[in-house]
């Protein structure tokens, strides 16, 4: 018995060695087996538990209050408030009240762990819808990848906020940041750069946040790419180098960086560094991977015919013909032994566009037509940014002089101009002016 206890309800709680929230379980399973049902709802809050238990009532509290603490402890209500006798046996100890308590007080507190985590097959499930997006994002339109991937972002952050176990928040984290990653790049080829662009600084931060240096990396050479299309060459190159310091990265996100940096060069016509960087695009790898571009891969990967189409463009920013329509030829020839499900088209519209322009410089006006058979070939809702970016160059190209008054330079033209205008991102309003020469 509690030497302090000004009442006889206190000194049967200190007897039990229950807290407030032990009483206030016992109290609402008492009112529970003892109250009518409109009332079985009566709670016990800790400010009133304290008044209770140091003999600050006046006046005994509700019937129904008083009706459960008697069957909770055998005495009468006014007994219980009142102080507690002069001396009182301790209750004999019982074992298997102790464990039953004990066994309580862990089940409770197990329950409580297990609601402050999410089950791992949900985090699993979330990881392969990502995953999933990415691998099917050249064979989805841009606006149908946009609107998944924030659903994705949206679940992500839900169950980030459902969890307080660091693992699980921070794989949340990596998933929320992938799918902001891929809206980056939808809005990208929807036409929005600013909307790409805060996307993917938003990716960036959910990388920092995570410690996760693979989509850090992949963010950072999405913004080169970006400041590329926003006239800002010098920019871009400058963001693509620091994103290639980033560790823990693979052979495979290090090639997309140089290749982001040698359009970067190209586009500032430094033929020296365009050079290096495209070297270093094509050189062989230390066989290093990571979970973004290799694991994840899809979007995130950078695949052969991908890098080739980049650097037939990057080559046509030099003015290199011939070197441009060998790396186009290469992405189509890349493109053409996948299976029909996995090619995809922006590439190999994009890598035909690119060999109309070169043949273009050399003043092969049929050989361009023909090139430009697997452009008009891609889906309405697949003209991306990047692919109308090659065509409006095709489109300059055959407006120079040297093809002035040529029948098939006009068809051409007026072809093209009908292909950028059914585009998706034309027809939704979000295609604006193209600032860089080509995607």
């Amino acid at each position: 018995m509690s030497k302090t206890a000004r009442t006889l309800l206190k000194v049967l709680v200190d007897q039990r060695r229950w807290r407030y929230r032990d009483f206030e379980r016992e109290f609402r399973c008492a009112a529970a087996r003892v109250l009518d049902e409109g009332v079985r709802n009566l709670t016990v809050s800790e400010a009133q538990f304290r008044r209770w238990t140091a003999g600050k009532v006046e006046t005994l509290p509700s019937p129904e209050a008083c009706a459960v603490l008697e069957h909770m402890f055998g005495v009468p209500a006014a007994a219980l408030f009142d102080l507690p006798p002069s001396v009182a046996p301790e209750p004999a100890f019982n074992l298997e009240d102790e464990i039953a308590m004990t066994a309580r007080d862990a089940q409770n507190e197990a329950a409580e762990a297990a609601a402050a985590s999410i089950s791992d097959t949900t985090l699993d499930q979330l990881r392969d819808d990502v995953a999933t997006l990415a691998r099917s994002y050249t064979a989805t339109a841009p606006f149908d990848v946009f609107n998944r991937a924030r659903e994705l972002r949206e679940e992500a952050e839900a169950a980030r906020g459902r969890t307080q176990v660091p693992a699980q928040a921070q794989d949340l984290l990596i998933v929320a940041g992938q799918a902001c990653a891929l809206l980056a790049t939808a809005a990208f080829d929807l036409g929005s750069l600013d909307g790409a662009k805060r996307l993917c600084r938003s990716a960036a931060l959910y990388g920092e946040t995570a410690r996760f240096d693979p989509l850090r990396a992949f963010a950072g050479g999405t913004l080169a790419y970006l400041a590329y299309f926003s006239n800002q060459p010098a920019e871009a190159a400058r963001l693509a180098r620091r994103a290639q310091t980033f560790t823990g990265v693979g052979d495979v996100a290090r090639c997309r960086l140089a290749a982001i940096e040698a359009r970067a060069f190209g586009y500032l016509g430094d033929p020296v560094s365009t050079q290096r960087a495209l070297d270093v695009s094509q050189a062989d790898g230390q066989g290093l991977t990571d979970d973004l571009h290799d694991t994840v891969a899809g979007e995130f990967g950078f695949s052969a015919e991908r890098l080739a189409m980049s650097n037939a463009s990057t080559c046509l920013l030099l003015g290199d013909g011939d070197q441009a329509e060998t790396s186009a030829v290469r992405a189509l020839e890349l493109a053409a032994r996948r299976p029909p499900a996995q090619r995809s088209v922006r590439v190999i519209g994009g890598a035909a566009a690119d060999l109309a322009a070169a043949r273009l410089l050399r003043g092969d006006l049929d050989g361009a037509a023909d090139a430009l058979e697997r452009v008009w070939a891609v889906p309405r809702d697949q003209r991306a940014t990047g692919l109308l970016a090659r065509t409006a160059r095709v489109r300059r190209a055959l407006t120079t002089e040297r093809f002035r008054g040529a029948v098939i330079a006009g068809e051409l033209g007026e072809r093209i101009e009908d292909f950028t205008r059914m585009s998706a991102q034309h027809q939704l309003g979000t295609g604006g002016p193209i600032a860089a020469l080509e995607g």
